[in-house]
């Protein structure tokens, strides 16, 4: 959700920052831009639309060594080229970007600039706005900005220029990712270090409320009360291969079919020289010590919670609740003596979280953190981190995170297990070893899930995914999947509960995606369908081998029924990007979603 990029130093600065946005990309936007700033000054081009359609109106015969970039995600203000960024001060001496929400802009703007004509619907030229009041009130920059900074409520990452002074730009941030890359002779600004992975693999992590001032051969670190802080660059361990699609059409593709390998990788991870799989005795002992686990995720990473409840009760006997972060923030229920809270989140930047997390470290709680992304907020700011090591994920619809998830928390509730002396029933590295086998059976199968989404779902305007106990689970998340990137009304239901109300919304032709993996809800979760084929429902039936039965529409390979999710979500991620294809969706990028949630 919106991504930031800067640099200075480096003479290819045009093409550095257009390459950088088309990086971020996977992150969701509605528009673009750039401004690169020369000894003529400092030019603005942005766009509604893609970068390609940035890339366009962008004037070739432009050359700068500094400049930022913009993709914005719309929250103030429609989708359009005045509202996107950079913005310009007044007097155009400033120019900024902005990722975040400033809450009290609007306050701001009544109080200090009443005068001022404002060109966009934006909270972020409110800011721009600001900053040159007080530099005409007789501050510096630094200052000003410093004062500005410290007035605002919100999240914010920004990256600013001063046309009066080529040699820096002026960097904060505030419950945003933002990052300074380090290059020879030039320094570079991101929110994801994946945008600058071309130039630079040494990043220096930001914290809340410092100001940087980057130049090309130095970067200066302050508070916002001046005390200089020195920190030390780390690499970004990213593969520039692994953010490139390939030969694949879409990265949804890709990255589903990377899922065997990130469970390989996993075990190879997570497993020690004895050959049992192990974790950071720290975080079993926190585990152990909590009488109750606190799981708080949003979206597919909520899903992933909801069966690693599963896990964490089945193999450690701890009680867990899983809440959705937005209302647990706002809500907290009654808390257990020693809680312990687990933040499950793919980018580790999940703002809805991590406002969460800072209520957590105010209460003096213990935190875990489960991400794809070392070095994440999240990441560092709990007491400790589980990685998912699925690499980068770039589709905005999750797949492969989402069973890394799993398959990380499955193994958080074994150790734990066998650390408590329980006896677990089966060989987790052994089944996790199967889960990665049957993966790429069901993906030779992908002609006939593509059929299935041609059949299904080709016309219909909404669907029904049902299911008991953990299949239940693995159905929310299959139709997220489906409505996130085909636009198709979907919902997710336990099996029992569809009389209770939504079998009202049975009509002739309406697709019921069942899924079958459970031997003690079995029969059940059929006289379901049956119950919705009564009504004139056309169901589909997905069930594991050794449960099937006539009339079946796809058997997954049977493994350990604990872990079946891992296998039976598969066919859904599937069917959803087929489903997606035939409809003329964009897979990778669909309309209003951002990756990374970074704005509560």
């Amino acid at each position: 959700m919106c991504g930031i990029v800067g640099i200075i130093g480096n003479p290819d600065a045009k093409e550095i920052l257009l390459k950088g946005l088309e990086k971020l990309e996977y992150r969701g936007y509605d528009s673009a831009g750039i401004a690169l700033s020369n000894e003529a000054g400092v030019k603005v081009f942005k766009e509604k639309g893609r970068i390609a359609d940035l890339r366009s109106i962008v004037d070739e015969t432009v050359t700068a060594e500094i400049g930022i970039g913009h993709t914005r995600w719309a929250t103030h203000g429609v989708p359009s080229r005045l509202n996107a960024h950079p913005h310009k001060s007044a007097s155009n001496r400033f120019t900024i970007v902005h990722n975040g929400v400033i809450e009290n802009y609007d306050l701001l703007k009544k109080e200090y600039l009443a005068d001022v004509e404002m060109k966009s619907d934006t909270d972020t030229e409110v800011v721009i706005q600001l900053i040159e009041h007080f530099v005409e009130s007789g501050k510096d920059v630094k200052a000003a900005f410093v004062q500005t900074l410290k007035m605002l409520k919100g999240s914010y990452a920004f990256a600013l220029l001063d046309e009066q002074n080529k040699d820096v730009i002026y960097v904060a941030k505030n419950k945003s990712p933002l990052l300074v890359g380090l290059g020879e002779d030039f320094n570079v600004v991101a929110s994801d270090a994946m945008a600058m992975l071309q130039v630079t693999d040494q990043y220096v992590e930001l914290v809340d409320k410092e100001i940087v001032l980057v130049s090309k051969d130095k970067v200066v670190i302050e508070t916002l009360d001046g005390e200089v802080i020195s920190r030390e660059a780390y690499t970004a361990e990213l593969d520039a291969s692994d953010i490139e699609k390939g030969t694949y059409p879409h990265y949804m593709l890709k990255e589903i079919d990377e899922q065997p390998l990130a469970i390989r990788k996993i075990i190879q991870q997570y497993r020690a020289e004895d050959g049992k799989l192990t974790i950071d005795p720290a975080i079993i002992d926190a585990v152990k010590a909590a009488d109750r686990l606190y799981i708080i995720a949003a979206g597919t990473s909520y899903h992933a919670g909801l069966l690693g409840k599963q896990f964490i009760e089945s193999l450690a006997k701890i009680p867990v609740e899983v809440h959705v972060a937005s209302e647990f923030s706002y809500n907290m229920p009654l808390l257990s003596e020693k809680p312990l809270f687990i933040f499950i989140t793919q980018s580790g930047e999940t703002a809805d979280s991590r406002a969460v997390l800072v209520q957590v470290k105010e209460l003096g709680y213990p935190a875990i953190t489960i991400t794809n992304v070392p070095g994440s907020t999240l990441s560092r700011e709990a007491d400790y981190t589980l990685l998912l090591h699925a690499g980068p994920e770039i589709a905005v619809a999750s797949t492969k995170a989402y069973t890394a998830q799993m398959a990380v928390l499955s193994i958080l509730a074994e150790v734990t297990g066998r650390s408590k002396g329980y006896d677990s029933s089966f060989d987790l590295v052994h089944e996790l070893g199967i889960i990665a086998n049957a993966m790429e059976v069901v993906f030779e199968q992908k002609e006939e899930l593509e059929t299935i989404a041609r059949e299904y779902l080709s016309t219909t305007r909404n669907a029904f995914f049902i299911g008991r106990g953990i299949d239940y689970y693995v159905g929310l998340e299959g139709a997220l999947k489906l409505k996130e990137i085909s636009y198709i009304q979907a919902e997710g239901f336990a099996g029992g509960e569809l009389k209770h109300g939504t079998i009202a919304l049975i009509e002739d032709g309406t697709p019921i995606i069942a899924l079958a993996t459970q031997e003690s809800v079995n029969l059940s979760i059929r006289g379901n369908v049956k119950e919705v084929v009564a009504r004139g429902a056309n169901p589909c039936i997905i069930s594991m081998k050794g449960l099937e039965m006539d009339g079946d529409r796809f058997i997954v390979p049977a493994v350990h029924e604990l872990l079946t999710p891992l296998i039976s979500v598969l066919p859904l991620q599937l069917i959803s990007y087929y489903a997606a294809l035939h409809r003329d969706c964009d897979v990778d990028k669909p309309r209003n979603l951002a990756k990374s949630v970074t704005v509560e």
